[in-house]
Parts: structure tokens; sequence; C-alpha cells
């Protein structure tokens, strides 16, 4: 039986959502009563970390649609099974950099993809799992792409090399999402400064948690 829960971490290229992640993490491990584990998608265990470098692979540029997104469905599926699910049985709170609304956002919005499809597969990939809270970092797809070219430690991807109608057409996506499940989703401005939106995140997370 499931008791933990999942709280994924969501935005456009350059939002700054793992920078918050890796920033709140020592704070919820002191204050949860339980264990918080910090894992990513694509990747967070081996199958699927080598499924993450073959899609972000800079030289694989010709790589189709949707070809793309069954990589990632594929990935998610490994990653759920062999990590967050037995995290969640043990009451667990997992933290997760990205998870099915990326691929909504990206291969749905961004590539076009029909949204109805992508939404079939993150079930069938999740047994119908979903977050039990997701925070969206919101940023202009101009200001996240100058943040990427300016920090030269963040490992540069494929999706990095795309133009930007597709970011803005993944921003856009992702807006559309949490305006359908404003239960689910809290929207961040990342546009702030970095101290205020870990500390706006916090807030939401610690209330959520009620730590």
């Amino acid at each position: 039986m499931r008791t933990g829960k999942i709280i994924s971490f969501e935005g456009p290229d350059g939002a700054g959502k793992t920078t918050v992640l890796e920033s709140l993490l020592p704070v919820l491990q002191k204050k949860f009563t339980g264990q918080v584990i910090m894992t990513r998608e694509p990747g967070g265990v081996e199958i699927a970390e080598k499924i993450r470098h073959i899609i972000l692979d800079v030289k694989h540029t010709s790589m189709d649609s949707k070809t793309e997104l069954l990589l990632y469905a594929a990935a998610r599926r490994q990653h759920l099974v062999e990590k967050i699910l037995p995290e969640l049985v043990k009451g667990n709170l997992v933290l997760i950099d990205r998870f099915i609304d990326s691929s909504v956002a990206y291969q749905g919005y961004g590539r076009g993809i029909s949204i109805s499809d992508v939404d079939w597969l993150n079930h069938y990939a999740t047994d119908g799992i979903k977050p039990d809270l997701t925070f969206l970092f919101d940023l202009s797809s101009e200001a996240g792409l100058g943040r990427i070219q300016k920090n030269h430690n963040r490992e540069v991807n494929r999706l990095d090399l795309e133009k930007l109608d597709m970011h803005k057409r993944v921003r856009q996506g992702y807006l559309s999402i949490a305006k359908q499940e404003p239960n689910r989703f809290k929207v961040i401005d990342a546009s702030q400064a970095l101290e205020n939106v870990i500390k706006e995140t916090q807030a939401i997370l610690e209330n959520f948690l009620e730590l």
C-alpha cells in the first residue's frame, strides 16, 4: 500500500527548478519524519540513466518525436518500479526533478503530439500515479535560455538546442496544464531572486507536509 508522497518540480529550461530542489533537500531531510528521496527524470536508476543519455545526446538531432516520447515513457516506467514505488510503500517522500507533466509540455505542446496520446502513455507507464503536489517554476523562454547560456557548469543537452518557438510552446503548455489542475499545481514566479523563489517554495512545502 502506498503511503508516501510524490512532489514533482517542473518548469521550462533555465527556470531553476533543480537549484531550488537541491537547496530545499537538506531542509526537508531535517524536518520530515521519514526519509526524503531526491531523484530525476529521465534517469534515477541505471537503465533509465542510459536511456537519458540516448535522449539528450546532442548528436541525436534526427530523433523522431514519437521515438523521443516512447523513450521517456520507458525510462519513466523503469524508474517508477525500481525506485519510486518502493519508496512510496515505505512511506517516504519522493522529490522528482521532472515527471509526467514534462512529457505533456515538451512532447505534447512542444512537439505537437496529441495530448491525449501523451496522457494515455503516461497513464500506461505509471499505472495512473500522479504527483501529490507539483511545483511549476515559470519563466519567460528568453530569460530561461539566457540563463542557460550564462551557466557554463550546466549540462548542455539536445533540448537546449531547440529554437525559441519550441521553448515558448513548452512554457505555454506548462501553464495550460497548471490551469487544468489547480489543486495539484503551485506556480512559482521564477523571475524573482533565487532566495525569494526558495523561500516561497519552502513555505508551500512545509504547509503541505504539515511540518
